[in-house]
């Protein structure tokens, strides 16, 4: 009898164990497969395919990768983008972590304060790329009055190589600082706090405290962030097409707008869709190794 009392919550353990969470997940996970890996699937298929003028010209192998990496748009376009990516999520993060350093403390309207901070990130990037562009604009923009009240003659932000590379840094940095402030505020908030208490009875002081305790503590999220805005970087479109559509010249022509234009204007679809599985195959490495990163920061 005893045998049989311990084999019936065994056989009770093993029915609970539940398939209902799975089941519940798997509309979710068919419709994500619809969206995500069909168009994988699709484009990977276009990349070995010759289109031209919309016409399917059959299989080409890996030429279309070759034709893409022998275009010299296109690896000034590489170039563009790696110096976007480097301005904006470095800017970001010293912003968003300064930010949320600051509004982590007990302040008055600390709230308000929050609420107003995230208020970029939920416009529409292509509204936003509307704004700014009428921000900038001579005519109607508040860049001319500043610049008039400082002595200086306004510069046309967006007609100048260098001046237009900054503008469009400027205007993704105003949008998306919010999303690493709030990822680094959540997890500031998170941390343990007897360590930080324990220092600050030793004698350290808030610069020691920063970089010996709350930094090593806060690295993980710290990752986090930075690899979650990375990818969103990367695949930056909407306000800079908005904004400049890639020019003047190629002074802010990303890889998603030059392969945008490659498909579109001048209906290469198959060499569009290899750049952007290049492009996909760098961040995936870069992913693994953001992951490994992080791994050894959360030992």
């Amino acid at each position: 009898m005893a045998e049989t009392a311990t084999v019936q919550p065994r056989r009770a353990r093993r029915v609970r164990l539940p398939a209902g969470p799975y089941l519940l997940l798997l509309p979710a996970a068919v419709a994500l497969a619809g969206v995500s890996l069909y168009p994988l699937f699709y484009g990977v298929r276009a990349s070995v395919t010759r289109y031209l003028y919309g016409r399917d010209y059959g299989y080409t192998g890996l030429d279309n990768y070759r034709h893409a990496f022998d275009d010299p748009f296109f690896r000034d376009a590489l170039w563009t983008t790696a110096k976007f990516v480097v301005c904006t999520v470095t800017i970001e993060t010293l912003l968003g972590l300064g930010l949320a350093l600051l509004v982590s403390r007990e302040l008055r309207f600390s709230g308000p304060i929050r609420v107003g901070l995230i208020l970029p990130m939920t416009i529409a990037p292509v509204v936003v790329g509307v704004m700014w562009r009428l921000i900038y604009d001579s005519g109607v923009g508040v860049t001319d009055p500043l610049f008039q009240a400082l002595g200086l003659s306004a510069p046309a932000m967006l007609s100048h190589n260098g001046t237009a590379f900054i503008a469009v840094v400027v205007v993704d940095v105003w949008e998306w600082t919010p999303l690493i402030f709030l990822i680094l505020l959540a997890g500031l908030q998170s941390l343990p706090q007897e360590p930080l208490e324990a220092a600050l009875v030793d004698g350290a002081g808030r610069v020691r405290l920063f970089f010996d305790h709350t930094l090593p503590l806060l690295t993980p999220v710290l990752l986090v962030a930075i690899v979650l805005r990375t990818i969103d970087s990367i695949g930056t479109f909407d306000q800079i097409y908005v904004l400049t559509k890639g020019g003047p010249g190629t002074a802010t022509r990303l890889v998603s707008i030059h392969a945008y234009n490659t498909a579109f204007l001048f209906t290469q679809y198959g060499m569009a869709a290899a750049m952007l599985l290049a492009v996909l195959a760098a961040v995936a490495l870069l992913m693994v190794v953001a992951v490994r990163m992080m791994r050894r920061a959360a030992r």
